[in-house]
């Protein structure tokens, strides 16, 4: 099953966010999405995607390793997250078409344990899709971000290629 969220405009902080339809967590790939939107927001701001990303994880927050971890996946580029968005491919550095559009098909191959789900993304950069595991709260039905590996290497883009 593939699910496709498509914005106008991508949020640029917590309140943006926060008034979204998608905030209310109710649908696993609308909090994957939200949190693709929120690492974009880090080359411009690393504390409001900090805080977008607790929002995401609920009653977990994000611990100091898991800050460096994202830190660490940004030093060398920022152009990442940009590139689950469709239309964004190393040949045009990235630059997502608009409206800004994710898609996210469930996962086949793994099995999730229950109250869990494990969506997958294609990156334009990348042959395989990652991987974003989100887990249920049963009492609220909100659906959290409690795992993603979106922030591993893909292509450079090409106007950063030197081969190119």
């Amino acid at each position: 099953m593939s699910t496709a969220i498509t914005w106008e405009k991508l949020p640029t902080t917590l309140e943006e966010m926060k008034a979204m339809p998608e905030a209310a967590l109710k649908d696993p790939a609308q909090t994957a999405a939200l949190t693709v939107a929120a690492l974009c927001v880090y080359p411009k701001d690393k504390e409001e995607c900090y805080k977008m990303l607790d929002y995401l994880r609920g009653p977990r927050p994000l611990s100091p390793m898991e800050k460096q971890f994202i830190r660490d996946r940004f030093m060398d580029s920022d152009y990442v997250p940009r590139s689950y968005f469709k239309g964004a491919v190393p040949a045009n550095d990235y630059k997502p078409d608009e409206p800004y559009t994710l898609e996210f098909t469930e996962s086949t191959a793994q099995m999730a344990d229950e109250g869990y789900k494990i969506l997958l993304i294609q990156s334009g950069g990348a042959d395989s899709k990652r991987q974003i595991t989100l887990r249920n709260k049963p009492s609220t039905g909100e659906w959290f971000l409690w795992e993603q590996m979106l922030l591993v290497g893909i292509r450079v883009p090409q106007s950063q290629d030197a081969w190119a």
